[in-house]
């Protein structure tokens, strides 16, 4: 057994008994963990209240390498969650971006991606108004992007034609990607015109292109992971989808 001290995101909060806490966490060093947190919910807890979803700061845990669930003994507070709770579409986005990373993390030490989704979480702290949807969309995308999952739009996944720029295409859910005219005819998926395809590649860099009517682009995102990034729905999408409905 051994101590270790690492930056981390908490995603995700369990109540366990009448006192104690299991957190998923990520972190910097040591990929995503399972923690348990005794006596959390004590009115004297040393864990002060903090332990909610989406606070940042240093984890302290007690390690044993043959267990899943190890035990937190320390949580220094780094960054309220208070800014991502103050309205449902912004709570409703981060709260499907950490499904995205807990149903895909695993324990190994993968500092670029923890930065990459400490960078997304602020960006949701400080968008507003319309812009906000697109920055979830560039999120989750950039997420997408970042676990290796990106279709292919550039080349036709059936024949590996280049795909100029500008040219409407045929996107296949189950192939992963673009097809070219020849090989899109009469293929299962859904028209992707020329605009659409380079909003996507936009998207997944994580910028935030001017996308009009997102319904299009939501359906495509949703399908796209669970054909290929999650094993079934996402249950945070629901949660989501609404957020968006009240804000439109």
């Amino acid at each position: 057994m051994s101590a270790v001290s690492d930056e981390a995101i908490i995603l995700q909060v369990f109540a366990y008994g009448e006192t104690s806490r299991i957190l998923r966490l990520l972190t910097a060093g040591h990929g995503l963990r399972s923690a348990l947190a005794r006596g959390a919910l004590r009115p004297r807890s040393r864990f002060g209240g903090v332990l909610e979803p989406f606070a940042e700061g240093i984890a302290t845990m007690s390690v044993r390498p043959s267990r899943d669930l190890q035990t937190l003994t320390a949580f220094e507070l780094t960054r309220s969650p208070t800014g991502l709770g103050s309205d449902l579409l912004r709570f409703a986005g981060a709260s499907f971006l950490a499904e995205i990373v807990l149903r895909t993390g695993s324990e190994e030490s993968q500092p670029s991606f923890f930065h990459t989704v400490r960078a997304a979480l602020d960006q949701l702290r400080v968008s507003t108004g319309t812009e906000l949807e697109a920055v979830i969309l560039a999120r989750a995308w950039h997420l997408v992007e970042q676990l290796g999952f990106a279709p292919a739009l550039d080349e036709c996944v059936e024949c590996g034609r280049h795909l100029p720029a500008g040219m409407d295409v045929r996107f296949d859910y189950a192939a992963g990607g673009a097809r070219c005219d020849t090989c899109g005819a009469g293929a299962p998926g859904r028209d992707l015109p020329a605009h659409g395809r380079a909003a996507i590649q936009e998207l997944l860099q994580g910028r935030t292109p001017v996308l009009g009517r997102t319904a299009a682009h939501w359906q495509l995102l949703r399908r796209h992971l669970e054909h290929h990034v999650v094993d079934g729905p996402l249950r945070s999408f629901t949660f989501l989808d609404a957020a968006v409905s009240s804000s439109t």
